[in-house]
């Protein structure tokens, strides 16, 4: 096992589950020691428990990333415990209502939008004092082939525009911080094999609102099968690690060229 982040501490926002679970062991295999981010704390600890399983070091922080009080906190109890950050993932979101836009209410869209855009803004912002302690580092967003690609889940306004909005953000940031070897990357996953359709709520007419393409074909690489989160995983780890050094304000699509068609 290629253990290249080991002496490294990584910050994980939205990891008791799916794609945050996935990067989270990933990192952990590779030698960093994780900080496991989310709202609940009991859902935290199975990917804690797996992490220490196999010999890695892992601990949980209750976090809600759209509280900008909780995100200080949960660094300082990071950096209190491992005295460092090296390397942040800011994947903690929801996919929220999904309706037709003149029946979505406004707290609806706002939830939406703290969650997923405004969470990760606060978690870059409070991300730069420790990088910068550290001389640099890796933050790598998650948002979406949703709202940058495609556009073709009708009544995810609010999903969507958060997505977007995430992509701006980090090529905005980007070279700001790139000054103080931070370097700020996104990753936008097509279709992938998590729970975050949990979090959806469907308002109206789902046929309506929802017009998959046939899934036989809506994935080429795989003839349709959705992605691991392993496999996404394996991407945060190299954006994580120095062989992608000369790599920032950049947004790479793992789809399995799903948005192409």
């Amino acid at each position: 096992m290629n253990r290249e982040l080991t002496g490294k501490v990584a910050f994980v926002t939205g990891a008791g589950s799916g794609i945050g679970q996935g990067a989270a062991l990933r990192l952990a295999e590779a030698g960093a020691k994780v900080a496991i981010l989310g709202r609940r704390p009991e859902r935290l600890e199975p990917t804690v428990a797996e992490i220490e399983k196999k010999g890695g070091e892992a601990y949980a922080i209750r976090c809600d990333v759209g509280i900008e009080s909780d995100v200080q906190e949960a660094y300082a109890e990071a950096e209190s415990r491992w005295d460092r950050v090296d390397i942040v993932v800011a994947n903690a979101g929801i996919n929220g209502v999904w309706a037709k836009l003149d029946e979505l209410d406004l707290d609806e869209w706002n939830a939406t939008i703290q969650a997923n855009l405004t969470g990760t803004f606060l978690t870059v912002k409070h991300a730069v004092r420790p990088l910068r302690k550290v001389g640099g580092g890796s933050v790598i967003i998650v948002s979406s082939i949703n709202g940058n690609r495609c556009f073709n889940l009708r009544g995810t306004t609010a999903y969507s525009t958060s997505k977007a909005g995430q992509v701006a953000f980090a090529k905005i940031v980007a070279p700001e911080l790139a000054l103080e070897k931070i370097r700020v990357n996104v990753i936008c996953p097509g279709s992938v094999k998590t729970s975050i359709g949990e979090s959806t709520h469907v308002k109206g007419d789902l046929e309506v609102l929802y017009h998959p393409n046939d899934p036989k074909t809506r994935v080429p690489v795989t003839q349709g099968a959705a992605a691991s989160t392993s496999q996404v995983g394996d991407l945060v780890q190299f954006l994580a690690s120095d062989r992608s050094s000369h790599i920032a304000g950049t947004e790479i699509y793992i789809d399995g060229a799903e948005s192409l068609i």
